[in-house]
Formats: structure tokens, sequence, C-alpha cells
């Protein structure tokens, strides 16, 4: 049995897995930092890298400390070197180098985008591939052929904000605190979702983009009307405030779904993989099952626990590993969106 210990840090979440050749999660932990960043309703990339810092071993350790093995019963060493924040990215790297060349083990590089898809497969325990894949995230918000878990063909993608962001932008306009994701779904459960007709950008292109930076603009407007205002010492009726969310969510789950459809019509691929933060939405779900039952696509959409960051679905490093694409000890971050 093959096993390899799987490092991500591209983010705020500092996480390691020990996973086997049978994608079987033998150890898996997770740091948060949410606490460290609510006060700055965002991700400070500086504050990021130094918790990266504190608590990699620590998290790498109690990883092990599930599969009850040492650093001896490794066989790699993985690592998400891309995309991401660039110290952030960097705590990992040099992390997974200190123990490949101390243990004497391959080091394998890891795309974060690409893992995201891949924790399908690693749920279903299937081969998931060819498919076209969906990332919708915090960070990235892009579609995907891929052929096979490691090289996929770049179909297109946000030009501004990713869905993630326009979730956590939109729900500090209501002061629902950071991450505001899922609150601003819990918000919406209690609104009507067809009070506002708020924009749904490209719906209609068959240019395979994305744009939410408009939607974001126009709930600011509905809210707070011009001009420059505090939303800290806004007050929002309960009821304009559900609605609200309500209406935005139904927005970018439309446009999603909208182009997950042009996505499998232009490829002629008849299964949708999804993965990242946003996948983690209730009513995106709904609306996706219900399109590609409509489609007669295969739809596979990662479960919640595997949605946002994770060490677990670095288990995409055994495509490499059975492949023999090991990385050097000189190997970099790419912290920019590599579209391949």
């Amino acid at each position: 049995m093959t096993v390899i210990l799987s490092i991500e840090t591209t983010c705020d979440e500092t996480a390691a897995a020990v996973i086997n050749d049978r994608l079987e999660v033998l150890g898996s932990a997770i740091a948060s930092q949410h606490e460290l960043h609510a006060p700055f309703q965002g991700v400070v990339p500086e504050i990021a890298a130094r918790a990266h810092l504190e608590r990699i071993l620590p998290v790498i350790d109690r990883a092990l400390g599930q599969a009850q093995l040492g650093l001896e019963g490794l066989d790699a060493i993985a690592v998400a070197v891309t995309p991401g924040l660039a110290n952030s990215l960097v705590v990992g790297l040099i992390t997974a180098k200190t123990l490949a060349f101390t243990c004497n083990l391959p080091l394998i590089s890891i795309n974060h985008l690409h893992a995201h898809v891949y924790a399908c497969q690693i749920a279903s325990k299937k081969n998931v591939y060819p498919c076209v894949g969906l990332i919708v995230s915090g960070g990235h918000t892009h579609l995907y052929d891929f052929e096979n878990a490691t090289s996929p063909r770049f179909l297109g993608g946000t030009i501004d904000d990713a869905a993630g962001e326009a979730f956590d932008k939109v729900a500090n306009m209501l002061n629902l605190g950071f991450p505001g994701g899922p609150a601003l779904a819990k918000l919406a459960e209690s609104g009507n979702r067809k009070r506002f007709k708020f924009p749904r950008s490209f719906i209609h292109d068959q240019q395979l983009s994305f744009s939410f930076s408009g939607l974001k603009t126009a709930v600011r407007y509905e809210i707070a009307g011009y001009g420059q205002v505090d939303f800290r010492q806004l007050r929002i009726d309960s009821q304009l405030a559900a609605d609200v969310a309500a209406s935005f969510q139904e927005a970018v789950a439309d446009v999603l779904v909208a182009k997950s459809i042009q996505a499998l019509r232009q490829t002629g691929r008849d299964r949708l993989c999804v993965g990242g933060g946003v996948a983690a939405n209730c009513r995106f779900r709904e609306l996706l099952e219900k399109a590609m039952h409509a489609e007669r696509a295969e739809l596979l959409i990662a479960p919640s626990e595997l949605c946002t960051d994770n060490a677990v679905m670095g288990g995409i490093a055994f495509e490499k590993f059975h492949a023999g694409q090991f990385e050097s000890l000189d190997l970099d971050i790419v912290p920019g969106l590599v579209r391949s």
C-alpha cells in the first residue's frame, strides 16, 4: 500500500492529510484562521502566512497521529504550489521540501484547482474523467475540460470577482460577519428570491466568462443607494436583508448553472464535476441537480467537507505518483492563476 502526506496552505486553511492509494483517508487535520481574519472582513495575506508558520507542524503531527504512522511510513510528500497567496504557499512548500529531503521521499506538486475537481473522485471512489470541471470558490470561478485529472483545458473564468468573493462582500454589506457565504445562505432561506431582478452577466453569451462585480454593485445600490456609506452603521430591515440575500444568491446560482450547461454542450461531455467552497451552497446544488437531470448529464459535487480548502483532495498526487511525475527540490510556487 502506497501512502502520501498531502499539505495544503494556499490561502487561510492550514491542512494536512495522509491518504493511501485506494484513496482512503487515514488521517486529516485542518486549522482554520477565520477568527484571525474576521476583524478585517477578509483574508490578510501576512497574517495568513504567519499563522501557517505556527500551525503547519502541529497539523501534520495530528494527521500522522490519526493515521498511526510516522514519517517512515510515507512513500511521498505532496504539496499545493499553485494558485494561492504567495507567502502562504511558501510555508507549505518549504515544509514539504524539508520533509522530502530529510526523509529521502519523492516530492509531488499539486494544482489546487485541479484538486478541487479531484475531490469528486475521492468522494465517489470511481474514475470521474473525462468531465467538465467547475471550480467555484472564494478566489476562483473557472470552467475546465478535463480529459484526465492533471491536464485540463481552460474553458473560461471570471473576469473580475469570484463567486465566493461576491458572497463575502455582499454578506459584509448585510453585516453578517466573515466568512459570510454560509450566513448569507442561511438568511436567504427566509427571503423572497424573486423580489429583486439583479443582473446576470454573460448568462446568454456563449463565451464562458463570469462577472460578479456588477451584481455586487447592484446589491450595494439596493441596500444603501448612491454615495459613501458605512455599512456598519446602516440599519437594514430584516425582511429586506433576507430578500436581498435570496435574490443575490439566485442570480449567482443562475449564472453558474447556465455556464455549466454551455460548457457541457460546447465540449460534448456528459459529466460535470463541481468543487470549491460555493459548491456547498444548498440552493446552488438544488438548481444544478435539476438542470443536469434535464440535460441528461451526470453530476458529481464534492461533499461539503471537501468543498472548502482541505488536504484530502491532495489525493490527486497519486495520479502523478503512478506516472512517476516527481519534482526536484528547486520547485517553486506559482501564486497567480495558471489556466492550464
